[in-house]
Order: C-alpha cells, then structure tokens, then sequence
C-alpha cells in the first residue's frame, strides 16, 4: 500500500484517512485493501462486533467500580474500540504487543482476562498477566518510554532470525501502541530513529484520540500526526480509528511489511475519547458537549452495527446472546475485583530484576524490620503507630 503524502492540512482533517466503512455502515471500495478483507466473512465481522460490545461493558463497569471506591484510577477506551479491536485482529500469535495503559481492547482480543487487567488500577500488583504467554506486555504508565522498550524488543526479533526469512510459522513483528500526546516526548522519537535506522520490525500505531489529556491535537502538531513518519524515514498512513475494517487492513500490512524485514511503519489511527482521559479528568472543563456530540455520531460500534444489519448478518439472537454475554461479564468483574486480596507491603520488592540483586535485598530487609518495629513499639509506652 503506497504510504501518505507529507500534508499542508491541519491535524485534524480527514484528508487522506483510509476508510472503508462510512460512520452509516455503508462499505466504501478501496483498490489496494479491499483484498485485506474480503475472507472477513460474517462469523469474523461478528467476532469483532461481540469484541467491541464486551470491551466497551468492561470500560463501564470499571468506571463504575472506581466511583465506588474499588479502584484507585481507571484510564477509559470509549470511543476506541475499533482502532484496537480492528488491530488486534490483525495480529498472529507470534506478534508481540506493548501497550500504554488503555489498550483493554488489544488486552481482550490477546486472550488476557479482564478482570487481570483491572489488578493494576486497585493496586493490587504491577500487571496481572504474563506477557510471554499473551504475547501482550505489561501497562506503562509513563508516557512513550515503552515506544523504546518495543523497538528493542523487534530489534531482538531480527536479531533472532524472526524476521523476513519467509516461513508464515517463524516470522514475528512488534507493534506498540501510544496516544497523541506521547508523540511530543523525546523516548518516542528516539524510538523512531532506532527503528528507523535498524530497519526494525515494528508498527507505531498511534491512537490520535485528540485529546492529551486537556490539550488538543491542534496544540501538539500543525499537520497530521502521521507526517511526522516520513521525517524519520518510516513510512505513514492515516486510518479512520473508528472503522474497525479499515484498521483491521492497515494493521494487517504494516505487520506483513514489518514480518518480511520492510521495516517499520507509523500508523495514525484517527478516533476520539468519548470519556474522559482518567477517572480523575473532568472533560467538560475544556471540550463541547457539541463536539462530544458529533463524534457520538461516529460512535465505532453502531458502525459495523449497521453494516451487519445492512447486509442482513445480525440476528436477533446474536445480539441477544452478545447482551448477555456483556452481563455476565460486567457481574464476573464486579465480583472478582472485590474479591482481590491486599497484596503483602514487601511484595513490592518483588520481580525489580530478573535475577537477585543486592541494593533491592537490603532494602527489603531493612523496610521489613521497620514495619516489625509498629508491632513491636504498640505493646510498649510511646508506641510511634
């Protein structure tokens, strides 16, 4: 697929978007993609149709469980559910996925349980999930470092022999996901010279939801963000993110470029946050209810909705077992979060490096004899509890 020119326009045109689904369900024909998706057939545009329904539960029930207290934080993905579920199944099992901290689409789709996900923003451990056997890394909280840390990991892949020797079962790719902001931070154009220069199997996909946090897309860049590739000598494009086809496609052959030894590649996923950044942001102190409005218009999910319905592929019984489906999901990540036990204070010390390290056992022993000392010091006069 031939990559997008560099731009004149501002950040936020559609100029240029790949699209092959109207926000009314209506398929648009693309030359170069339309045989990226034609073995999509209705069981598969169904699967991500159901994906898409019991994320977008998950996102409510996990906000709904931080108001309650349950949670410390939670980071919403509504709006987003196409440009991560569209990706995610377009990736095979030996890709390897870093995320930020909304992916919780990708999460679902690599087989992570949901209710893991959750361990992290009630505090209970780090990650709940092992990122070898789902192929899925642990969240990163700090905006863009992990950008580095997946160009080393697709570094090691070509390193390994895992990259453009032709055999479909051996062949692996990386692609790491990051938000508009993050393409302000110095680790993600780091991360874009080394892939570049190293010719890195990596796909940068960027969720441009417009909004880091309470700054807008127009404050970060004058063109799109996509424009920034080119720079680099890594080759763009520009995908509708609320199209769940056309960021299935674009995903599908940046990997196979990435998998044949092409390179890395920067996709732009065009989409919107339809909630806040945070359960601690309040958005309505610096966007539109209109604004907010018009792109609930675009929301990704009746989308492909109404491109089943149109071509009569979505029973009434389907979308009843997918409700149900969502219930029981919503109950089952009420009740194992409540469930989660207090992890114990020294765990903390735990999995800081891979192997024993000095400095982290004197400092476990001596937090340990601190916190024995509360015991101690509560049976005797002048107790410091």
């Amino acid at each position: 697929m031939k990559e997008n020119r560099v731009s004149q326009t501002g950040p936020l045109t559609d100029d240029g978007l790949v699209q092959l689904l109207t926000p009314t369900g209506e398929r648009t024909p693309h030359p170069e993609l339309d045989a990226r998706v034609a073995h999509l057939d209705a069981d598969a545009l169904r699967a991500m149709y159901r994906d898409m329904v019991l994320v977008r539960r998950f996102d409510t029930e996990a906000t709904s469980l931080q108001r309650q207290g349950e949670l410390a934080l939670f980071a919403q993905s509504l709006g987003q559910e196409a440009a991560q579920i569209g990706s995610a199944h377009a990736m095979t099992a030996r890709d390897h996925v870093f995320p930020s901290y909304r992916e919780h689409g990708v999460a679902h789709a690599r087989g992570v349980d949901m209710a893991d996900v959750l361990r992290l923003f009630r505090g209970v451990d780090h990650g709940g999930w092992d990122p070898v056997a789902h192929g899925f890394h642990l969240y990163t909280l700090v905006i863009g470092s992990h950008t580095l840390h997946a160009t080393g990991y697709a570094m090691g892949l070509q390193r390994d022999g895992l990259v453009g020797t032709g055999d479909a079962e051996r062949d692996s790719a990386v692609v790491v996901y990051f938000g508009d902001g993050a393409t302000a931070q110095g680790d993600v154009n780091e991360a874009l010279v080394f892939a570049a220069v190293n010719n890195a199997p990596v796909v940068f996909f960027c969720q441009n939801n417009q909004w880091a946090i309470s700054e807008p897309t127009t404050k970060q860049a004058r063109v799109p963000l996509a424009d920034r590739g080119p720079g680099f000598g890594v080759p763009s494009v520009r995908v509708d993110g609320n199209d769940v086809l056309a960021t299935y496609a674009v995903t599908q052959w940046a990997l196979e470029r990435a998998r044949s030894g092409g390179g890395p590649t920067f996709v732009e996923a065009f989409t919107y946050r339809m909630g806040a950044h945070t359960t601690s942001d309040d958005p309505t102190r610096y966007r539109s209810s209109a604004e907010e409005e018009y792109w609930r218009r675009r929301d990704p999910i009746d989308r492909l909705r109404l491109h089943l319905e149109q071509v009569g592929e979505l029973p009434a019984e389907f979308v009843a077992q997918v409700a149900d489906d969502a219930d029981r999901l919503g109950e089952r990540i009420r009740t194992e979060v409540r469930a989660m036990g207090r992890p114990s204070p020294a765990s903390m010390f735990d999995h800081v490096y891979a192997t024993p390290h000095s400095v982290v056992d004197a400092e476990r022993a001596w937090f340990e004899r601190y916190e024995a000392s509360f015991d101690a010091g509560s049976t005797s006069e002048g107790s410091h509890r």
